[in-house]
């Protein structure tokens, strides 16, 4: 079986939920732009864990889309209907 995500990159999973908490504090950056920062800061934190690779940038991007995505779930979730 093929794992998708390494053991090493689980940890940027929280961490970008935490700065993503911490961004959306700040009023001087619009929520629209914070997935990008995200991104930037899960690609950096990937390729210091991970060295300079292509696997690299993918861990990157996939640790980013799994915490913006359950961030949004859980938003979704909590809503009232």
């Amino acid at each position: 079986m093929e794992k998708y995500l390494f053991e090493q990159s689980l940890i940027l999973i929280p961490a970008l939920n935490i700065l993503g908490l911490l961004i959306k504090q700040t009023e001087n950056v619009k929520d629209k732009y914070i997935p990008l920062i995200l991104l930037i800061f899960g690609l950096a934190g990937s390729f210091f864990i991970n060295g300079l690779s292509v696997q690299a940038a993918i861990q990157g991007v996939l640790v980013t889309g799994v915490a913006v995505y359950g961030n949004q779930v859980i938003k979704q979730l909590r809503k009232s209907e």
